[in-house]
């Protein structure tokens, strides 16, 4: 049984790789995703349950997040030592949204460079919930860039901290778990109450990998033309001034690292919100959508060996725990057979 679970820890570390890889290769299908499918059950689940109180929100979210998670603790738990590797990458493909964030925000530079602002502000929505309307290139820059830094904790870099901690559960789990977030987590008039639950799950889930997210942009800055103990001042100055508890961690290292200036006013449906300065830099243009692109993906390859070296990690300090424990009793029996011995004499 234990080497068995040595196995499957270091099927899991493999498999996490593997998943990655995948997300590069595999597109994500037009319909039929499985994250598109919990959208429209959770939506479905939301309906029956919907009231504008904390308490059904709490209901909703439990049991919209359970079973997924459940699902993946069970897959872990029934696939042979040998197809841990395959389960594992197959989770991390379905939780693991890098390559369609860098698409999406690569082809909103296009726009950009090209001038054209229409089809930037078309295409903003589907990076971010904020009204595209009126925004201009610097504007569209700076959230496409708060975009992806956020996008790339919550995508990326988080999914892979909780597979390498609890393997395909910890994958769907944090999925079904961010997903509710950008459904009902909002502080409008409907979901302030209801949507509370999910949006505080989400910021204790995401609380780690956001501040590795940071540390991993700062490291990286010199792969973008940064610099990267300008990037860590950045993380460290303004980190803490954004309204999320973890938006602001990934905003302030990559803001460091392009050495670009973000914050400032954002509309949602019609709602204002007037956020900090994050960054000391120049405000973005076009090119900087790029430069936080190119980052993410070097963030996105570091989360991957760090999660990696994570999973294959937890068997080694398995081992060593079973290693003192056995030691332990050793020493135990060794006292016991003393004190016998000496009862005789």
């Amino acid at each position: 049984m234990r080497k068995k679970r040595r196995t499957a820890r270091r099927a899991r570390a493999l498999g996490l790789l593997a998943g990655v890889a995948l997300d590069r290769l595999v597109a994500d299908p037009e319909r039929g995703h499985p994250v598109a499918l919990f959208g429209t059950a959770a939506a479905r689940l939301e309906r029956l349950l919907y009231a504008p109180d904390r308490t059904r929100g709490a209901v909703f979210a439990a049991a919209a997040v359970a079973p997924v998670a459940a699902l993946g603790a069970l897959a872990d738990a029934r696939a042979a030592t040998g197809r841990t590797l395959a389960a594992t990458a197959v989770a991390t493909w379905t939780a693991v949204g890098g390559a369609m964030l860098e698409r999406e925000a690569a082809g909103l530079a296009d726009a950009l460079e090209a001038g054209d602002l229409a089809e930037a502000r078309r295409r903003l929505p589907r990076l971010c919930g904020r009204d595209p309307a009126g925004l201009d290139e610097e504007a569209l820059a700076r959230a496409v860039i708060e975009s992806v830094a956020e996008n790339t904790a919550d995508a990326v870099v988080a999914p892979l901290v909780w597979g390498a901690l609890l393997g395909s559960a910890g994958l769907l789990g944090y999925r079904a778990v961010n997903t509710l977030d950008a459904m009902v987590g909002h502080r409008s008039v409907r979901y302030a109450r209801f949507g509370w639950a999910a949006a505080r799950l989400d910021d204790v889930a995401t609380w780690a990998p956001a501040r590795l997210t940071a540390l991993l942009a700062a490291a990286a800055a010199p792969a973008v033309g940064g610099d990267a103990r300008r990037a860590w001042q950045s993380w460290l100055r303004y980190g803490n001034r954004h309204p999320s508890p973890n938006s602001g961690q990934c905003e302030s290292a990559f803001a460091g690292a392009l050495g670009v200036r973000l914050g400032g006013r954002n509309v949602y449906g019609g709602r204002v919100e007037e956020r900090p300065r994050i960054g000391d830099g120049r405000p973005p243009r076009a090119a900087d959508v790029r430069r936080a692109v190119r980052l993410s993906r070097a963030v996105t390859a570091g989360a991957a060996l760090v999660a990696a070296a994570a999973a294959w990690g937890l068997d080694a300090v398995d081992r060593a725990a079973r290693s003192r424990g056995a030691a332990a009793d050793l020493r135990r029996s060794a006292n016991g057979r003393s004190g016998t011995a000496g009862g005789y004499g």
